[in-house]
């Protein structure tokens, strides 16, 4: 790399514009763009490969600032490369309604790949899209063409590589060999609350040379050509690559190296001192000429001549084989649809996992690009792609993946798979332990990102595994994350009902809640049980009157315990209705008229049936109904033994029905 003197400005550029965005807007952090603008300006001048014209360029690289904090700096290269964030967008920096929120958001700003902030999160991501890259450039490089063949780089500071979850998905990408993806380690030993060897004493080189990566230290986080160089070199490697960069951070203003530069705008005695130490006299907001001309050429003439030449190969790949344009098009086009078409059963029982497993493999026969896998409960979730192996570096095209027990960093490493595109994911783990997880799920769905989640062993049905592994809080608790849909189904045909809601859609996240015990196949599902689902929630069995007398509500299990419940309170002169909730996400966008249907506003004598924390069931029940809940953790014992032990009997719940007196105006009443 020549370094010149408009590469030196447009670093500074960088810096002062990124510092008066955030000096505008009273908050932000200095630090990092100040320290690591010159890896952004080299990375972005000399290699990355984008088009600002056709952001979503398929074969682009990808950038991922996972130091999200840092987004001033983000913002001011997307300006300088010529996405459509305009210097009126910069002065509304953190402003409310402003396309240049205080973090990175997917989807809001353009040219931004991946929603970031909660540390460590989007290494992950960056892990998901080399991932994807390798899988697709493997099926779809053929006929002597490259047609996907790019890198995936990030930007990570030190309290990105302290999260837990960098550790997993380091570790990952490691055992996959991801050469394509490399990462910039802004190295200045401070984190917020001031030098990191306060609670920091690791030698980061080593331990990703331990993962298995390349690692390279560059000395002088200012030397243009050091840090080209081991771009250059990080590319020519067969294993992905950390380059620590050694940095000041909040390089040219007061109280740089230290914490006091971390978090807060410098004022204006600071930004004069830094305008002074940086030689800047450009009033605010100014892009001088010189790095204009520097970044046209170098960023965005670049990254459009690279875009026109891979468009020139998809063309000739039409002239060499026209069948393989038409499956390479069709990626492009985005996900493929497709459905569950497995006969609804009429009898018999079944786990929700067995189901589910069965679901994988007909939707595998059908997309191609369908991947997923488990946290190493695999042969427990029933996740496998029975025709497909792992995939690994000598088998880049298989199709079920190994996270080891790593929850969190398997679920950012599928939201980096679904950003990256061209494959439709899921994921499993146990649902206790989807609380390892949920920092992934909250990012899924602030992304919109249509990832498959699948939590099996869904209760104290666990049984013999003891408190654990029980989940009593964590159903209630993943419905309350917005832009998500929880599904539990209450058997077999609800469960492939419940697939097909996942795989339709594009643009949220899907929780599918399964069971490990068996569920017996429901009066008339195989006919019900799909507009059902598709509703959230229908009436399963019916009064056998007009109008019931009371309403019975459950979910998953449950609802088999519900249907005896209403045959018992049936022979005692109670004709209730029985409802089947599975999703009451879905079941609250109904129409007003649809919801009274099911639960009709009159009948008041209500009870909720889920083996899980009772809050959240109230909106349902009403003032006057109860609920059969658990709000103390299991115990280890046969199923057969824990269900009845904690209320969940025909006799307790129907003697908990006829306590009920809407007359009274009774207040809510939980049963634990």
């Amino acid at each position: 790399m020549k370094v010149t003197k408009a590469d030196q400005l447009a670093v500074n550029n960088l810096r002062m514009l990124s510092v008066e965005m955030i000096e505008q807007a009273g908050s932000g952090h200095p630090g990092l763009p100040l320290g690591a603008a010159p890896m952004m300006w080299c990375l972005w001048s000399r290699h990355l490969r984008i088009n600002s014209h056709d952001p979503q360029w398929f074969n682009r690289d990808r950038f991922v600032l996972s130091a999200g904090h840092g987004s001033a700096l983000l913002y001011s290269m997307l300006h300088l490369a010529g996405f459509d964030l305009t210097i009126d967008d910069l002065k509304h920096f953190r402003q409310f309604g402003s396309r240049t929120p205080g973090h990175p958001e997917y989807g809001e700003v353009p040219g931004v790949e991946a929603t970031t902030g909660p540390l460590g999160q989007g290494l992950g991501m960056a892990v998901g899209m080399a991932l994807t890259e390798r899988f697709l450039a493997a099926k779809y490089n053929q006929s002597g063409k490259k047609l996907i063949d790019h890198y995936t780089y990030a930007l990570v500071g030190d309290g990105d590589l302290m999260e837990g979850v960098s550790h997993e998905v380091a570790s990952f990408a490691g055992r996959q060999q991801l050469q394509k993806l490399i990462v910039l380690y802004d190295s200045n030993d401070v984190s917020l609350d001031g030098p990191t060897s306060r609670s920091f004493k690791t030698d980061v080189c080593q331990r990703f040379a331990s993962y298995g990566w390349n690692t390279q230290l560059v000395a002088d986080g200012n030397d243009l050509a050091a840090i080209d160089q081991a771009l250059t070199a990080a590319k020519q490697t067969a294993a992905p690559s950390l380059i620590e960069v050694r940095t000041t951070i909040g390089y040219g203003a007061p109280n740089a190296g230290t914490n006091q530069v971390h978090g807060q705008p410098l004022g204006k005695t600071g930004l004069a001192v830094l305008r002074e130490n940086l030689a800047w006299n450009a009033p605010a907001f100014t892009v001088l000429p010189e790095v204009a001309q520097i970044a046209q050429q170098l960023v965005r003439n670049r990254g459009q001549n690279a875009a026109k030449q891979w468009q020139q190969q998809v063309a000739e790949l039409a002239l060499v084989d026209s069948a393989a344009l038409a499956d390479f098009k069709q990626l492009l086009t985005g996900q493929t649809e497709i459905k569950v078409t497995l006969p609804r059963y009429e009898s018999g029982a079944e786990s929700g996992r067995d189901t589910s497993h069965q679901v994988i493999q007909a939707l595998a026969q059908q997309n191609p690009n369908l991947v997923g896998g488990s946290a190493d409960l695999a042969t427990s979730n029933r996740t496998t792609i029975e025709n497909s192996s792992l995939m690994t570096p000598e088998k880049p095209t298989g199709r079920n993946l190994a996270f080891g027990v790593r929850e969190f960093g398997e679920g950012t490493i599928l939201n980096g798979m679904a950003l990256h595109g061209g494959v439709q994911v899921f994921g499993a783990t146990f649902l206790v332990f989807s609380d390892y997880l949920r920092p992934a799920i909250r990012l899924a769905a602030l992304q919109r990102l249509p990832v498959t989640f699948i939590f099996t062993h869904d209760s104290l049905a666990v049984g013999e595994d003891g408190p654990t592994h029980q989940p009593i809080e964590q159903l209630m608790s993943l419905r309350q994350i917005p832009g998500v849909e929880v599904f539990r189904p209450a058997d077999p045909n609800e469960v492939m009902a419940a697939w097909n809601q996942a795989v339709s859609v594009v643009d949220h996240p899907t929780i599918l809640i399964l069971s490990r015990q068996q569920l017996a196949v429901l009066p008339n599902t195989n006919l019900t049980a799909e507009r059902g689902v598709d509703h959230g929630g229908y009436v399963i069995a019916s009064q056998k009157g007009v109008e019931p007398t009371g309403i019975l509500l459950a979910t998953g299990s449950e609802v088999a315990l519900a249907l005896q419940v209403q045959k018992r309170l049936l022979e005692l002169g109670q004709d209730v209705s029985v409802v089947s909730l599975p999703s009451m996400e879905r079941f609250s966008r109904q129409s007003v008229k649809y919801q009274a249907k099911v639960l009709p506003p009159q009948i008041r004598r209500r009870v909720a049936i889920e083996l899980g924390t009772p809050q959240g069931w109230e909106k349902y029940v009403g003032l006057d109904g109860k609920i059969v809940g658990v709000t103390n953790f299991g115990a280890s014992g046969a199923m057969e033994d824990l269900l009845p032990a904690a209320g969940f009997s025909v006799d307790r719940i129907v003697q908990i029905y006829q306590q009920i007196r809407p007359e009274n105006e009774e207040s809510l009443s939980v049963i634990g």
